[in-house]
């Protein structure tokens, strides 16, 4: 699907590859799939090289039958290196042996651990290091790889017909006594109520255990494409492909554990990218067959979630009306009546208490689809895509890294804290699965899912639950990608002030029109900051590595800032409850104490939310401008500012960081440098600012280290009120508002100031006073310099 095609919109065709095969993690280490192939035996296999389609076979080429005969011991001609013996009744041709030597074999096993598959470039490498050829380091590898698999389908086969054979004994016996029953008093025979009791225990028990079989069996040939028998166990030779991962897994005993190590790795061949299960399941666990059991249980649950999961995704992607309303703006939320009437929820009915958003963007992102896929699995790399959006993610559990050194088929257990930067909406606290698969070449699919309500250990979030979400991604020319992405979810609006309800309702607070509008900014960034091209306002000689650290200490400062707005477990913030502070102002304190960043003592954190008759847009322009800041800044000196340095981060001249210098009104004052950093997408702007020191700011500029630099942040974050207004739309100069009308702002006004330099003083009164009051002068000036829009 490259060139033309990728153009043109996403087709249903693209989601009909066949069923995935999840792979699974294992406890071998190096485990997993292989390279040239299984024995000769290996009916079902198929190796690395051969295309896979609608589930048919193919049978090996003579040049890889070839290859599947080398090992430690290389040979030419004549019969197999695996029978040097064997005689055809003709004399054997000389054959050459290469035998490696002791130092070569470890060379090449401690890199097979590490890498099963090694590319050519890591094979040349190896091949001049041990004096080899690298045929012969190939065939190796081969070779090394065809045993391993082989063993461990042989053990995996011995424990499937030790265990079908216990359960078909058990069936016998049970059936056996049914047909006999006999009184445990007298000894004669029963009547049908005087069955012992321990027997019915045993019926309920191999009942339980046979639906429980065949659920996971049922799963299992769901990822196959076909079915699979719970009664005949399957023999060496049998079409069932056997995953690579382990009995272990499940832990050891029971019925369901051995058929759960059944469920396959994915595709033949294709097990690269599988981690040890240390890293997962802990020993204890592992050992015990009853902890194994509740273990393989939850694991097959979130595999049916993911896929179910999956399912729903690509159809909330393709469908488009009646499913999706188009309202003012251009964007689209769900019809809930006709979701619930297309769409069975794949984790239950909402709770009474709860109401549902739902929104769907389409945008076209400056990055390709691997790369992309790539940071939405990797947790930090997340958090530094979005970082106005993510105050906080972990990686608490990985099933699956993917299938064939891709991330086809990756699947985790994530934690994540979701913000709006305001004090009146609350952190959205969620455990998910994210799930990633390849649907066709140059299109791929994410998907979120809550897991609280079927993982029993779990802690209950029930402010929020993150029914399928995310995105699915199509490559399109130019190294462009089209993004498709839903968001949809289910949260308790109590715990939401009544000024952002219509905000986060509407589908713009967490909605996919922010998530694809803060990718847009982020990707445009990187790409301006990666070409070699300077902007014209770039009026300042900054060198390359100046410009790299000074972008990265306004990146530190504006996450600062968003984490004092917020209140995130970034850091232990302590809330304060004080009378003299208005009610909407929230005021939280911490110790600052061994952090080069920040100045040391007590620092009192300030926010505030209100809402302004004028366009986002508008109050954006009026607080980035420093020619303007006179009127709302103290730290300005009661004059216009200038602007030291600049360094552009979009084609939008809103999108930029600043050294500003603030001069000085008379002969005592001294002036004094301002690091400000500004943002604006579809979704909403930021203003962020802070104090810095004049001689390290010199430092940074010339490359120099900023995590030096201490620095407090302050600022300002933007969003339309949710009744129609749109940061950055033609219209918006234009659209009036009163009373929370269409065009209307919500803006929060968040201060961090050092209060005092011990970090065990304590907070007194007027600290928390001054505060208050600054951010009250700070709203009554800004509303005093902008008149409504009416």
């Amino acid at each position: 699907m490259r060139g033309g095609a990728l153009s043109q919109p996403l087709s249903k065709s693209m989601f009909s590859s066949p069923g995935l095969s999840l792979a699974l993690q294992t406890t071998m280490e190096g485990g997993g799939g292989g390279g040239g192939g299984g024995g000769i035996g290996d009916i079902g296999r198929m190796p690395e090289s051969y295309e896979i389609s609608g589930g048919g076979g193919g049978r090996r080429s003579r040049d890889e039958e070839h290859e599947s005969r080398s090992g430690s011991d290389n040979m030419d001609g004549g019969a197999s290196g695996d029978d040097p013996d064997a005689d055809d009744g003709k004399p054997p041709r000389k054959k050459r042996y290469h035998r490696h030597t002791p130092q070569q074999i470890q060379e090449l096993e401690a890199l097979f651990k590490e890498c099963p598959h090694p590319d050519e470039k890591q094979r040349l490498e190896l091949s001049r290091r041990l004096c080899l050829e690298t045929r012969q380091v190939k065939f190796w590898f081969q070779n090394r790889r065809t045993q391993m698999k082989t063993q461990l389908e042989r053990h995996e086969n011995s424990i499937l017909r030790q265990e079908n054979d216990k359960l078909r004994a058990e069936n016998m016996s049970i059936r056996e006594a049914m047909r006999n029953p006999m009184c445990s008093n007298c000894g004669g025979p029963a009547m049908i109520g005087d069955i012992s009791l321990e027997e019915q225990h045993l019926r309920i028990e191999n009942a339980r255990l046979k639906d429980e079989l065949d659920r996971v069996c049922a799963l299992a040939g769901k990822f196959l494409g076909r079915p699979v028998s719970s009664m005949a166990p399957p023999m060496p030779n049998s079409s069932l492909e056997l995953g690579v991962g382990g009995n272990n897994h499940f832990g050891g005993g029971g019925v369901l554990s051995s058929t759960a190590s059944a469920l396959p790795l994915g595709p033949p061949d294709f097990g690269v990218g599988i981690s040890t299960a240390s890293s997962v399941v802990p020993s204890s666990r592992a050992s015990n067959n009853v902890m194994g059991i509740d273990h393989s249980l939850e694991r097959s649950m979130y595999l049916e979630l993911a896929l179910a999961a999956m399912d729903e995704l690509v159809k909330l992607a393709q469908t488009d009306e009646p499913l999706w309303l188009r309202i003012e703006g251009g964007r689209e939320i769900m019809n809930p009546n006709e979701y619930s009437r297309a769409i069975t929820p794949c984790i239950g009915l909402k709770p009474n208490e709860y109401v549902s958003e739902a929104s769907r963007e389409t945008g076209m992102v400056i990055i390709n689809s691997l790369a992309l896929v790539e940071t939405l699995m990797d947790s930090n790399k997340w958090a530094e895509m979005f970082p106005c959006m993510i105050a906080r993610t972990s990686t608490t559990d990985v099933i699956s890294n993917g299938m064939g050194g891709t991330r086809n088929g990756a699947l985790q257990l994530m934690h994540a804290e979701l913000q709006v930067l305001s004090p009146l909406v609350p952190v959205r606290e969620v455990n998910f699965l994210r799930f990633c698969k390849q649907h066709a070449e140059g299109v791929w699919a994410v998907v979120d899912v809550s897991i609280d309500t079927i993982r029993e250990n779990s802690p209950s979030f029930s402010s929020c639950r993150r029914l399928p979400s995310g995105c699915v991604v199509q490559d399109m020319p130019n190294g462009y990608s089209k993004v498709t992405w839903v968001e949809h979810a289910e949260y308790d609006e109590s715990a939401v002030h009544e000024l952002y309800r219509p905000l986060v309702r509407a589908g713009m607070g967490f909605g996919a029109q922010r998530w694809v509008a803060a990718l847009q900014r982020q990707c445009e960034c990187l790409a301006i900051l990666m070409s070699s091209a300077v902007s014209t306002r770039d009026h300042t000689a900054i060198t390359s590595s100046g410009r790299k650290s000074m972008l990265k200490l306004a990146q530190r400062m504006t996450d600062n800032f968003c984490a004092g707005v917020c209140a995130s477990t970034v850091y232990k913030w302590n809330k304060l409850c004080a009378n003299n502070v208005d009610k909407d102002v929230r005021v939280m304190t911490r110790q600052s104490v061994d952090d080069p960043g920040e100045p040391p003592g007590i620092v009192l954190s300030a926010a505030t939310s209100v809402w302004l008759p004028v366009s986002p847009q508008r109050l954006f322009d009026f607080l980035r401008d420093e020619r303007l800041r006179s009127e709302w800044d103290i730290l300005s000196n009661g004059g216009p500012m200038q602007e030291m340095a600049h360094i552009a981060k979009g084609q939008d001249h809103g999108n930029c960081v600043s050294l500003l210098r603030a001069s000085a009104m008379n002969a005592n004052q001294s002036s004094m440098l301002i690091l400000q950093e500004t943002c604006i997408d579809a979704a909403g702007s930021l203003v962020v600012y802070a104090p810095v020191d004049i001689p390290a700011m010199h430092v940074v500029m010339n490359g120099g280290d900023s995590a030096y630099v201490a620095l407090l942040p302050s600022g300002f974050a933007i969003v339309p009120d949710g009744t129609g207004g749109r940061v950055g739309s033609e219209t918006d100069n234009n659209s009036g508002g009163s009373g929370g009308g269409a065009g209307g702002s919500l803006l929060t006004v968040a201060f961090q100031i050092l209060v005092n330099s011990l970090p065990t003083a304590k907070l007194t009164v007027e600290s928390v006073e001054t505060v208050n009051n600054l951010i009250s002068c700070t709203v009554q000036k800004i509303k005093a310099a902008l008149p409504s829009d009416n």
